[in-house]
């Protein structure tokens, strides 16, 4: 998956995955960068199976997309089949991850109860790459990025 993604958060998805592996949990990359016109088929094809309402709280419009700054990457495990689900959160993998994922510069960038914040719906798999220091200070917190940058601009 590195290849997908900004180096600084590659070279740090690299040692996650390595410490996973050595603890014995099974994580896999599933979707790193994407293009403007991937985004735009990805949420069209949400349009289409849900409405645009409903759309705008599970994908990003092209363009606004984490995915297109190389920094975000969707991550799940063989226990849930490789797949982008809730349920993911819920596994051995999936509790781990969000233990250990800061530890490396990484947050579950839309997380359970952050709705309201973020605008977007529980996302277990989505990590996005912060940079250990203030990946650290969020989690420590249970802050999203929104509730961190408004407490660092304030």
């Amino acid at each position: 998956p590195k290849r997908l993604l900004r180096a600084e958060a590659a070279e740090a998805l690299e040692r996650l995955f390595a410490r996973a592996t050595q603890e014995g949990i099974a994580l896999v990359g599933v979707s790193g960068y994407r293009s403007y016109e991937r985004q735009r088929e990805i949420f069209a094809a949400h349009v289409a199976d849900l409405g645009e309402e409903a759309a705008n709280r599970v994908s990003a419009r092209p363009g606004e997309s984490e995915h297109q700054t190389g920094l975000a990457i969707d991550v799940s495990s063989p226990e849930v089949g490789g797949l982008l689900v809730e349920s993911f959160g819920e596994t051995e993998a999936g509790r781990w991850l969000a233990r250990n994922a800061p530890k490396y510069g990484f947050v579950i960038r839309y997380p359970r109860g952050k709705e309201g914040v973020t605008g977007y719906a529980y996302e277990p798999w989505h990590l996005r790459y912060v940079g250990t220091e203030h990946a650290l200070a969020m989690a420590e917190r249970s802050l999203t990025l929104e509730e961190y940058l408004a407490g660092r601009a304030g």
